[in-house]
């Protein structure tokens, strides 16, 4: 991947090898052909008709890596039910794969070996419809494998629209159900949310799923479609994994035109202050009352936050830019030169030391891009706002919470867990070390109120980090929380379990509560993720029992009768639903 310094006999890392770097770690896109042949030998009995043949396997930041494993391309949701069948019969698990967009181990664990009993079911290739149902209550019917920026765009032709949305439009629809994936939104003051929206959420869109799931009179798998109000159903629309959903039905409603404007003048001290203090202070809670949706990106060693703030705005304001497509910061996901530079040094070299420099740099590349491209005011239709990350951008490992929480804690949970962050990583530095050399992002958000769905007797997902709790009616919001930094940082372990025992410890019950964010890192011992046995014995299962309704045990049970043969189990899953 890079050339020797013939001088100094090291690698160097140029800004053009960084980004090749980063870009390698995309999924890799299966072989063109079929390799049927290979197939007919060491899958007997594999259906006829399905695509088949050898892959690798990269989750995003390339942390997973498996090559060798055999994957298939279902033409359509039988051949599914039928490669499902004969894996089951083989003692094969089987894994969906989608844009391979997460941190967590949810489809393959780390040191997955070539050739290991685990079929990928590529749903991007063929699972990818999407056709209107009806306009009145609006209804969408999709695909799977279908990705976020070909559902909204789908949409935005009809003139529909999610209220938010995660930032990266190549994730697939099923990969963002399993996860509970979600924007950033919340109602500004006097705003009501309008028919079809949620401001928690895409699960909680759901109005039925299809998934494959075992039926014992059968003695089989089948496909068979669950409704809203179904029991069984509330624990497949987030479901980690447990399970493969082939199909959706959302509820959907009107698109907005959105104006989204960035800023990096105020500093962390007053955004993320304190609640309490002086009149007029701009503090990110005051722009969640004016506006309802915002997002800060506060990069490590600086002191002034890159904030978005979106807000409904049916007509063009004076000074916004219109934008007629999504990915409007060319300067975020084309890494600078000098920000390749810095992470090439930091990681070719084990410079650690440059994280300062790096945050500057980042920090610098922000606003001087804003104002470069003319990016720091844009309006448009919902999704060319939403959707602003490419697979081009800096490749950064993640941990990530939400904080359950009432409308009226939101600035308190801010200001506590940057206080402490701020604190540790003033700690770390003075050590010399630097384990955090990304940023912190903080979103707020809605939880999952079943009756957005406005279908009867719907229920909320069993397992979304957004389930309202039925002992705390007064949380009606999520804080997330996700600190980057460069895989291989050392410390960043060490340094994200005191992260994730101050959230675990400070938000235990009381005026809010920690859940983890199922895609990205928790359960932290010092020198790994998902390890920590009494974070996954104990703390999350915890954070899903309110004691009032059904839960984490409730959901356990029907993944089990669902899938008796754990044909879609991984280690991770295993080990939370033992």
């Amino acid at each position: 991947m890079t050339d020797h310094l013939e001088s100094e006999g090291r690698t160097p890392w140029s800004r053009r090898g960084f980004l090749l770097s980063a870009a390698s770690l995309t999924a890799l896109l299966p072989l063109a052909l079929p390799d049927r042949a290979a197939a007919a030998q060491e899958l007997p009995g594999f259906p006829e008709g399905v695509d088949v043949y050898r892959s690798a396997y990269r989750n995003w930041v390339g942390e997973i890596t498996a090559t060798g494993l055999w994957a298939c391309a279902p033409a359509d949701q039988g051949q599914v039910v039928a490669v499902v069948n004969w894996a089951w019969k083989q003692g094969w698990s089987v894994r969906a794969r989608g844009s391979s967009h997460g941190w967590s181990p949810l489809t393959i664990p780390m040191g997955t070996e070539a050739g290991a009993p685990v079929l990928l079911v590529d749903t991007a290739r063929h699972l990818t419809g999407v056709s209107l149902e009806s306009t009145d209550p609006a209804v969408v019917r999709a695909g799977a494998g279908v990705t976020l920026e070909a559902l909204l765009g789908h949409l935005e032709d009809h003139g529909l629209g999610l209220t938010a949305a995660p930032a990266p439009g190549d994730l697939t629809l099923g990969g963002a159900l399993a996860v509970d994936a979600h924007g950033t939104a919340v109602p500004a003051h006097g705003e009501s949310r309008l028919p079809g929206h949620t401001y928690g959420s895409l699960s909680n869109l759901v109005l039925s799923l299809t998934a494959v799931v075992w039926d014992a009179d059968s003695d089989a798998y089948v496909l068979r479609t669950y409704a809203r109000d179904d029991p069984d159903g509330a624990a497949l629309l987030t479901h980690l994994g447990r399970a493969l959903v082939t199909e959706v039905t959302l509820r959907v409603g009107a698109n907005t035109h959105l104006r989204c404007v960035s800023r990096t003048d105020i500093p962390a001290a007053e955004l993320f202050a304190a609640p309490g203090g002086p009149e007029g202070r701009r503090t990110f809670a005051s722009f969640l009352d004016e506006s309802g949706r915002a997002e800060a990106i506060w990069f490590a060693f600086t002191e002034h936050p890159w904030l978005k703030v979106w807000s409904v705005a049916p007509t063009r304001p004076p000074a916004s830019r219109r934008v007629g497509s999504p990915y409007n910061y060319p300067f975020s996901d084309n890494i600078p030169t000098v920000v390749a530079d810095l992470a090439g040094r930091m990681v070719a070299d084990a410079a650690w030391y440059l994280a300062p420099l790096l945050g500057a740099a980042q920090l610098t590349a922000a606003a001087v891009g804003l104002t470069a491209t003319l990016s720091a005011d844009l309006w448009g239709p919902s999704k060319n706002t939403l959707l602003y990350i490419r697979p081009t951008t800096l490749r950064v490992t993640a941990n990530g919470y939400a904080v359950l929480t009432s409308r009226a804690e939101v600035q308190r949970v801010i200001a506590e867990f940057t206080a402490f962050f701020r604190e540790r990583l003033t700690a770390y530095a003075a050590q010399g070390r630097h384990p955090v050399n990304g940023q912190v992002e903080i979103r707020v958000t809605g939880l999952d109120h079943p009756s957005d769905a406005n279908s009867a007797g719907a229920r909320a997902p069993l397992l979304s980090a957004l389930r309202p709790r039925a002992d705390h009616p007064e949380w009606d919001t999520a804080v997330w929380l996700d600190v980057l930094t460069l895989p291989g940082t050392p410390d960043a372990e060490a340094f994200y379990r005191e992260l994730e025992r101050f959230l675990l410890t400070t938000y235990d019950g009381g005026y809010a509560l920690t859940r983890v964010e199922w895609s990205k890192g928790w359960g932290y011992t010092d020198e790994a993720a998902w390890d920590d046995e009494e974070v996954l014995g104990t703390a999350v299962p915890a954070s899903f029992r309110d004691g009032v309704g059904p839960g984490w045990d409730e959901a356990a049970t029907v993944l089990d009768r669902l899938d008796p043969h754990r044909v879609f189990g991984t280690a991770l899953v295993n080990r939370l639903f033992p």
